[in-house]
């Protein structure tokens, strides 16, 4: 029979794909009951259809049945047919789960593949994992078609980069700006009046009742709330109320410094972000198309989303990847995502520049789309976020295997766009054939590349802009046969390393916002998402501030002390940023020659000019310089000019 034929031969790859075709998760202990999803109806039209008239074809036949009831892992591949595979990734939505017995386990909404190594394939077998329904290559894909990495490959056409702007910070002045002049680029005086405007009416409405009428958030309170907040990130205690505790063991001088606490509560009772009254509004709605989830953060949401496209614009490397704002609150916005380190809380899709991390445009993930003009949420989210219109033309876009799709990659290409990304094993047909460490081999299909590579574990990549090979090695410690560990060099595709170092530029983001995040416990789920944008705005004010000083050649503040200096600027109760970095300038313009450590061969430093270590400094403009015989960067750069420049900071 044509049936038993093909059934043997997929038999490898059915087991594998085993996993992501079975709902609810259910695997060879369930004493042969299996889901209604592997396909029962199509063996039985099969037998039905098969008139034997041997015994032993009958025989045949039944075992062949008995055999895809015994084994799980034997799927029908007819189970797909009806589904439309030009996206792998089905749309993924939080999907309720009956109660059995004494305990009940969440579905995961999500699947992240991300593992330490970003570019590593492993297996999601496990007993009670909710998967989605299997999805392979719109093609099909033989032995034969894989080619080893002594074939030669054809270099593909490489991406012509044109920016819709030039890449960098977007400032009118280059002049050095302080954190507050930075961070006010999201937080502008539009953007908190508006907030107050809300922030005042709800509380007054919350007060109407009251005996005590409601006194307005002014704007120099709402500043030093902000303040408070982010001093926060930095100094963290148990609770609200240890900030203003007057004990041996905490008594912290700074916050009732700048407010008391039952001001800073005070606020962050009112705290709104949108109007009331459209607030009611909306809530009767509520069971209708038109009512909208996120109203009451809609305001500040696209005030920080435009501020973050207009400050900034990426150079050719992005990356897009999920982000997770902690919460266990109650509400329909929430998700779990059991492969992420934050599990509980609000999803959002983030296009990161993958050199310094800044977070350029991001939307929150609302649930299940409409499915007429949805693709999958994997397919949507690209393409809302990687919008050529925006961006330009020539980028280079890395994601991970939730998106990698050959529709994706083909439309994204048809908009000037390349794509790179890992692909899951299943959705590849790929065998777990033996083959040594370092062993390449690919395929293309039409401008797809496909290549895998083995290294501790099977690598697979599909991309629009990287050849199969090009010489390139990797260096690992490997064990020999003596015992004895030694670094050994192994052929690597180029797509790999590519991948490795762009793919982090989210990743760098959520590090910088993990360090000092601002994130408060709270029963409102809008003010969860009022801290994270806090978060975004200082997170992408301090990239910008280390992009200035990198295009003026000079040293950046760390983020801590960026952090500090703005908590103090806002508050109003310490210097400004540019009398902490640069030294005080001589009246009379003279410039002081002076020992940095008071010792020549003890604390040298590189020199400004030349980068070579020197134990003399200017002491006027605070400047490393070398002055020896050979090395009089000390009066080139003084007659050069720049240290007029270096005054003026």
């Amino acid at each position: 029979m044509d049936y038993v034929t093909v059934k043997i031969e997929s038999e490898d790859c059915i087991k594998e794909e085993y996993d992501d075709t079975v709902e609810n998760g259910e695997s060879s202990g369930n004493n042969g009951e299996h889901d209604e999803t592997i396909g029962l109806g199509d063996s039985s039209d099969e037998s039905d259809a098969s008139s034997v008239d041997s015994k032993e074809e009958l025989l045949e036949n039944l075992d062949l049945v008995l055999d895809q009831y015994s084994d799980p892992s034997d799927v029908d591949d007819d189970v797909d047919d009806d589904v439309d595979d030009a996206d792998w990734n089905p749309e993924v939505t939080p999907r309720k789960k009956k109660r059995t017995g004494l305990s009940s386990i969440s579905p995961s909404p999500a699947k992240s593949s991300r593992t330490a190594s970003p570019a590593s394939v492993q297996s999601k077998r496990g007993k009670g994992r909710k998967s989605s329904v299997s999805r392979s290559l719109p093609f099909s894909i033989s032995e034969d078609k894989w080619k080893s990495s002594d074939e030669p490959d054809i270099k593909p056409k490489q991406p012509i980069f044109r920016p819709r702007v030039t890449p960098g910070v977007q400032l009118v002045s280059n002049e050095s700006c302080s954190p507050l002049q930075y961070f006010e680029l999201f937080f502008s005086k539009s953007v908190i009046k508006t907030i107050l405007s809300h922030s005042n009416a709800y509380g007054a409405m919350r007060h109407k009742d009251t005996k005590k009428p409601w006194q307005d958030i002014s704007v120099k309170e709402f500043k030093t709330f902000l303040a408070m907040v982010i001093y926060m990130g930095l100094l963290k205690c148990f609770s609200l109320t240890d900030y203003w505790r007057k004990s041996d063991i905490y008594s912290l001088p700074y916050p009732a410094k700048i407010m008391t606490g039952k001001n800073f509560r005070r606020i962050c009772a009112a705290l709104h972000l949108s109007d009331p009254k459209v607030d009611a509004e909306n809530d009767a709605k509520k069971g209708t198309p038109e009512y909208d989830r996120l109203c009451r953060i809609k305001p500040l949401y696209q005030d920080i989303r435009d501020a973050c496209r207009s400050s900034f614009h990426p150079f050719q490397n992005i990356s897009i990847d999920e982000r997770m704002v902690a919460s266990k609150a109650r509400h329909g916005l929430k998700q779990y995502m059991k492969n992420k380190p934050t599990k509980w809380g609000y999803k959002l899709f983030v296009l990161a520049d993958s050199l310094c991390g800044y977070t350029w445009d991001f939307f929150i993930y609302e649930g299940k789309m409409n499915i007429e003009q949805s693709k999958g949420i994997s397919y949507d989210s690209v393409v809302i976020l990687a919008n050529e219109r925006l961006l330009g033309s020539g980028y280079k876009l890395f994601v991970d295997n939730f998106y990698t799709s050959p529709k994706l990659f083909r439309d994204l290409l048809a908009k000037r766009i390349w794509a790179c990304g890992t692909v899951r094993a299943n959705r590849i047909g790929h065998s777990k054939k033996l083959a040594p460490r370092g062993n390449i081999r690919w395929f293309r299909e039409d401008d797809l590349l496909f290549v895998e590579w083995k290294d501790k574990r099977d690598v697979l990549m599909c991309s629009t802009f990287h050849k199969a090979f090009n010489g390139d090695t990797i260096k690992r410690n490997v064990k020999g046969a003596d015992g004895v560990w030694a670094i050994q060099d192994f052929p690597v595709p180029p797509a790999v390393l590519d991948y490795n170092k762009h793919m982090g530029g989210v990743d760098l983001s959520d590090a910088l916002i993990g360090y000092y995040t601002v994130l408060h416990k709270t029963r409102k789920w809008y003010r969860s998402f009022f801290y994270h944008f806090v978060d975004i705005a200082v997170v992408n004010a301090f990239i910008l501030h280390k992009q200035m000083a990198k295009m003026k050649n000079q040293k950046p503040l760390t983020q801590k002390l960026f952090r500090e200096a703005l908590v103090r600027e806002l508050a109003g109760t310490g210097p400004e940023y540019p009398s902490d970095r640069t030294g005080s300038a001589s009246s009379t313009g003279s410039h002081l020659l002076k020992y940095i450590s008071g010792d020549s061969t003890v604390g040298r430093m590189r020199c400004k000019m030349c980068q070579r270590k020197t134990p003399v400094m200017c002491a006027t403009c605070q400047v490393h310089l070398c002055f020896v015989p050979n090395r009089d960067c000390y009066n080139k750069w003084h007659k050069s000019g720049r240290s007029d420049e270096s005054d003026s900071e």
